[in-house]
């Protein structure tokens, strides 16, 4: 099988034998792919090194079928987003969750356009957290784990935005009264969340914490390391 000009991101490259790199990036209409870019790391590499660095959209074209296939082309395809501080860890922690969340061989076009978005995005603001969430938010229910964010699980009343929630991740939320065990969380962060309406700092810290459980969740109880980084900066 041979695949050409394919609009793709690249998520994560490392050495591989003396010469080669192991690619592991996000396709359009493939999903997540693992190539093997031979020869790239000689004086005169058939494909250029740079047209392999993440946060950047290029066209690539391989061949073989199955775990790894073999990367032939790879030309840039447009500016590359180089978000600095806060809004780069931003984007290697999107590249880390997409390489952990992500089956191979699954299509997800519309998460691809998502993400080139979420990387815009990173690359203007300030403060990636929020960014960072509504992406979360939106790359959950692409995977076909929608987050319960307007009604409780037990009763399928409306949120109150003062009252106070457990969030089960196969679930949804639950009144904290009820059933009290974490990740806690107030209605009013939730609903913010389901009207992408900005919410202050301290609704943002709580929908961090309810977002990396419910992840945690899907990830067989895994820890992402951009986790850790994020935690080294107070964030």
């Amino acid at each position: 099988m041979r695949i050409e000009h394919q609009p793709s991101y690249i998520l994560h490259e490392r050495p591989y034998r003396e010469t080669s790199m192991l690619v592991e990036a996000f396709t359009r209409d493939h999903g997540r792919v693992g190539l093997v870019a031979r020869g790239v790391r000689t004086a005169r590499p058939r494909i250029a090194r740079a047209s392999l660095e993440p946060m950047q959209p290029v066209l690539l074209s391989w061949t073989g079928r199955g775990e790894l296939a073999t990367l032939v082309a790879a030309e840039p395809a447009g500016a590359s987003f180089r978000p600095g501080g806060e809004g780069l860890l931003g984007a290697l922690y999107l590249n880390e969750l997409l390489v952990r969340l992500l089956p191979r061989g699954d299509p997800h076009p519309d998460l691809f356009a998502r993400y080139g978005g979420c990387l815009a995005d990173l690359a203007e603001t300030p403060s990636p957290a929020w960014a960072l969430r509504r992406f979360e938010r939106d790359a959950l229910a692409e995977l076909g784990y929608q987050l319960e964010l307007e009604h409780e699980a037990e009763g399928g009343e409306a949120l109150d935005p003062d009252a106070d929630y457990s969030y089960d991740p196969e679930r949804g939320p639950i009144a904290w009264a009820r059933r009290p065990f974490a990740p806690g969380v107030k209605g009013a962060a939730l609903l913010a969340l389901s009207g992408d309406a900005l919410p202050d700092a301290a609704t943002l810290r709580a929908l961090r914490g309810l977002m990396r459980a419910v992840l945690r969740h899907h990830l067989g109880g895994r820890e992402l390391n951009a986790w850790t980084m994020f935690a080294a900066r107070g964030g």
